[in-house]
């Protein structure tokens, strides 16, 4: 596992994860950036997917980024910590280990899930999201993950999460 800050839609990654709304339409923040990079046949495909609910993922193909796929995780809105959103966010994480593992891709990049507009609190976001995929690595079989972070600030609460371990 690595943490880097950088754009997501840049990576020369097999599979990025989309921090994306249950519509699957694209938006703000990071997902907005990706459904630009990618072009209109990513939200022609996330349409016929039907939306996602919080805490699953949802595969499509990459379109014009150069990852070959995408997986659209969808986190948990902040409402305080007490509505069941670290458990929601740790699904996330989990699930698209699970889905990167299942296509075989041997490196994947996650972005802060729901701490954009989301409002989860980017230290304590960071630290399940060190520690959920470092759950599904210790078999030793699973990608190569990036914790891909907007700001230097996102980057430092996962380094810390990665110290901690």
């Amino acid at each position: 596992m690595e943490v880097i800050v950088a754009d997501i839609t840049t990576l020369d990654v097999e599979a990025i994860v989309n921090a994306a709304n249950s519509g699957l339409r694209g938006g703000g923040g990071v997902d907005g950036a990706i459904h630009r990079a990618a072009g209109p046949g990513l939200l022609e495909e996330c349409r016929a997917l039907g939306g996602c609910p919080t805490g699953e993922v949802r595969v499509t193909g990459g379109h014009g980024l150069r990852a070959r796929w995408v997986i659209h995780a969808v986190g948990p809105v902040w409402s305080g910590g007490e509505a069941g959103e670290p458990a929601l966010l740790a699904a996330c994480y989990a699930n698209a280990l699970d889905a990167a593992r299942d296509l075989g891709a041997a490196s994947l990049a996650f972005p802060a899930i729901s701490t954009g507009v989301y409002g989860y609190p980017p230290d304590q976001a960071a630290r399940i999201a060190v520690e959920t995929v470092a759950a599904g690595l210790r078999d030793g079989d699973g990608p190569h993950v990036i914790f891909c972070c907007f700001s230097e600030s996102d980057a430092e609460h996962h380094r810390a999460a990665l110290e901690a371990l």
